[in-house]
């Protein structure tokens, strides 16, 4: 059984990937970009860690009750654990799910790298948003890529690149109030960063 390390995760949101798409962030990350926007994110500790099966079982609940598009992988540093994203990967595409991961790994670099479980997570990986952020590089023409260096990678035939730019590229958050009182924002909250 593999197991992960969440920092979050959202049954149901339409800021992070094409349609309602459930989310997952992982904790950790050895990328350190400058002006990362989840920098909580980074630290190699453990916050929630989750066997894939309960995850799982959790993304065919959502999808149930949401309806989902697919589910997208965010950290952290998702090829980090690749490993137990891969087994998700793979259940959620047998649900029907597409499956979108942002790393700040290049392709080219996880391809000389293999990490482990990495190849496997590509293997079930529709859209892969690759490369470090690059704080000096904003991206203001495409959705979801957060500088202009960062590609995307089609690695089937589910998407292809106009969902980065229907004509229509303005940049999606969303804000939750959690039910211990904190504030939740994920997305691209351009507005307030600035």
């Amino acid at each position: 059984m593999h197991w992960l390390n969440l920092a979050s995760r959202l049954p149901c949101t339409e800021a992070e990937g094409p349609g309602r798409r459930a989310v997952l962030w992982v904790q950790g990350c050895n990328k350190r970009c400058r002006g990362c926007c989840n920098p909580v994110y980074l630290q190699l500790v453990e916050r929630e860690l989750v066997s894939t099966s309960s995850v799982l079982d959790w993304l065919a609940t959502a999808h149930r009750t949401h309806d989902l598009e697919g589910v997208t992988f965010l950290g952290g540093e998702p090829m980090l654990q690749a490993q137990g994203l891969a087994v998700v990967a793979q259940g959620a595409q047998t649900l029907g799910l597409s499956v979108m991961v942002f790393s700040g790994y290049t392709k080219g670099e996880l391809e000389a790298l293999q990490l482990p479980g990495s190849i496997q997570l590509l293997q079930y990986t529709d859209v892969l948003v690759d490369g470090p952020y690059e704080a000096n590089l904003p991206e203001r023409g495409r959705r979801w890529a957060g500088s202009t260096n960062q590609q995307f990678h089609y690695l089937t035939a589910r998407y292809d690149s106009l969902i980065e730019n229907d004509g229509n590229v303005e940049r999606v958050f969303e804000v939750r109030l959690r039910m211990d009182g904190s504030v939740f924002v994920n997305g691209w909250p351009e507005k307030i960063l600035r």
